[in-house]
């Protein structure tokens, strides 16, 4: 039986590692980024190659990108005064071509930005008020979300994931930028990259469609934990504290039982404590 054609809307950090992986597995991928230059690369990794850029309008062959089963949305809100509306923009063109395509099935890599922070862990189900959310990206996203999952001619599921790490992200980077580690108390929400492309490809898999789900580490270092741990291992000194402050920045820990229950999965870096 011929295996789900599957697009790949933003083949860069994380949808380029997810679509080789997939071709590896046996799928017919195509691929988008927003310059030509990176098509020889995505040739180069047995992905068919398409320019599209989603701005008032759609540039790119998008009638023949979406010629697929399964479409894979990974473009996240671009960072301009009018994030909101212009991702709901964004993503409204998308639908509009989605509509009249034969994609059946949408993958959507959304954000644990979706959620406030409630000085509590947050499941699935705690993010329902876009006004809510931590950031304007994630009220662009939970936006975007409930546009995604209220369409009836493709079934949608979201994956939120938190703190992307691993290879070039990786915490000698972050503290080249650092001066200090505040909120050190605060506890961190991470996921490997590896765990992002085998989630998503457990979705594909499993054919989990119409669901919405966290993932995220189960391990939540707190922000002095994981960065006096990450300097030793580096040999150089630690970064000193912020000073405590009356009034302390409020927090989230990201539940992700629901996948990990759902694939009976069992994430390949589940600690980041040292």
């Amino acid at each position: 039986m011929p295996k789900d054609r599957i697009s790949i809307l933003g083949c860069g950090w994380l949808g380029l590692p997810l679509a080789r992986h997939l071709v590896a597995e046996g799928y017919p991928v195509k691929g988008s980024t927003t310059t030509q230059e990176k098509f020889d690369s995505l040739r180069a990794a047995g992905i068919e190659p398409f320019r599209i850029v989603i701005g008032r309008e759609i540039e790119g062959e998008v009638k023949s990108f979406l010629d697929s089963d399964i479409l894979v949305i990974n473009i996240p809100p671009e960072r301009r005064e009018d994030i909101v509306e212009h991702h709901v923009e964004q993503i409204s063109l998308l639908i509009d071509a989605l509509v009249d395509s034969p994609v059946r099935k949408v993958l959507f890599v959304s954000s644990t930005s979706v959620y406030p922070s409630l000085n509590r862990e947050v499941r699935e189900e705690d993010a329902s008020d876009p006004e809510a959310a931590d950031s304007p990206a994630g009220r662009a996203l939970l936006y975007v979300e409930e546009m995604l999952r209220s369409e009836t001619s493709f079934s949608t599921t979201v994956v939120r994931f938190c703190g992307l790490i691993g290879y070039d992200r990786n915490p000698a980077a972050f503290l080249q930028r650092m001066k200090e580690i505040a909120d050190p108390d605060q506890p961190m929400n991470l996921i490997h990259r590896d765990d992002c492309v085998a989630l998503l490809s457990e979705v594909i898999h499993r054919e989990a469609w119409g669901e919405v789900f966290n993932a995220c580490s189960p391990s939540h270092p707190a922000r002095r934990e994981f960065y006096t741990s990450a300097a030793e291992r580096l040999g150089v000194d630690p970064l000193p504290l912020q000073p405590p402050s009356d009034a302390a920045r409020p927090f989230k820990i990201v539940d992700s039982s629901k996948i990990e229950k759902a694939f009976d999965y069992r994430f390949r870096h589940p600690d980041f404590r040292g």
